[in-house]
């Protein structure tokens, strides 16, 4: 069957490990698409509940899908949110076309776009703006300080403080906040000269422009697959919000050469494909 053909595609918050992870049906989609940029944006795989003895085979397809998407010429780029913290420990380059980062920006068609999890405004959305408008000092900042919080509620037996927890303390709390993130990010955008803000974490998928004074910036959400199983996609110079429940789709199955592939097998692959690569522009080179 033939996959649809896109130039960027971003999800976020899948859990990975989590027992309301829709995997199966990320899986249907990840297989229907053939993106030239994948974008994974925060929250990929839960830590707080993943160990090894009960991960879910599903949810390791999808892991394996994904790094046979990154070894079949997919750039895959990973943001780091506050559930997948751990991966902090890794090289930001894995591999040529795998790489793991805090943020990510992007030119698409003359115009600038800004990549990241949203979870480092967890603290305080309105008070942590002015430290964000240091630039990369200022963000680098908050995301220590998000850890270092993360760390001390462990320590004393307390749940991590983050925007999505506050649902549970009323709906009409938790829209104010959403809202206030929405404004944040996208005046911060708008100050940096981004047309685009890409965001994961509140779990709300959106596409919003938004005007001030000084310019307009586009904000996109790339939702969840616990509740909303949606994604970003953009070809032909726009944005759509994708919907797995309401677009169309002919299920797709894992490609036959993945089924029985590890995930350290899946790495090797994609390592000998960047070295093929790389070995034929060398010669290239030599006879040129």
């Amino acid at each position: 069957m033939k996959k649809r053909k896109i130039e960027v595609v971003v999800i976020s918050d899948v859990h990975l490990g989590a027992p309301n992870c829709h995997a199966n049906e990320l899986l249907n989609y990840l297989n229907s698409i053939q993106p030239k940029t994948l974008v994974l944006n925060g929250d990929i795989i839960d830590s707080s509940q993943t160990n090894d003895k009960n991960f879910p085979s599903s949810h390791l397809k999808v892991m394996r899908k994904i790094l046979g998407m990154a070894s079949k010429g997919t750039e895959v780029i990973y943001l780091i949110g506050n559930h997948d913290q751990s991966l902090r420990k890794f090289n930001k380059n894995l591999t040529k076309a795998l790489k793991i980062n805090n943020k990510h920006i992007m030119t698409l068609d003359g115009k600038k776009a800004w990549f990241f999890h949203g979870d480092v405004f967890d603290l305080d959305t309105k008070n942590s703006k002015w430290l964000a408008k240091l630039g990369g000092a200022g963000y680098n900042l908050l995301l220590q300080i998000n850890r270092l919080t993360h760390w001390f509620c462990a320590k004393i037996g307390r749940k991590r403080f983050t925007l999505s927890s506050k649902l549970k303390k009323g709906l009409k709390k938790y829209l104010k906040e959403i809202d206030n993130f929405e404004k944040t990010v996208t005046e911060l955008a708008i100050d940096s000269g981004y047309s685009y803000v890409i965001c994961g974490h509140t779990h709300v998928p959106k596409k919003e422009i938004f005007i001030t004074v000084k310019g307009k910036c586009t904000y996109l959400n790339s939702g969840d697959w616990v509740e909303n199983l949606t994604a970003l996609e953009y070809s032909f110079k726009r944005w759509k919000v994708y919907k797995y429940n309401h677009d169309k789709l002919i299920p797709f199955f894992a490609d036959e050469e993945l089924k029985n592939m590890n995930l350290q097998e899946l790495i090797n692959s994609l390592s000998n494909r960047e070295n093929n690569m790389d070995n034929l522009a060398n010669l290239k080179k030599a006879k040129a």
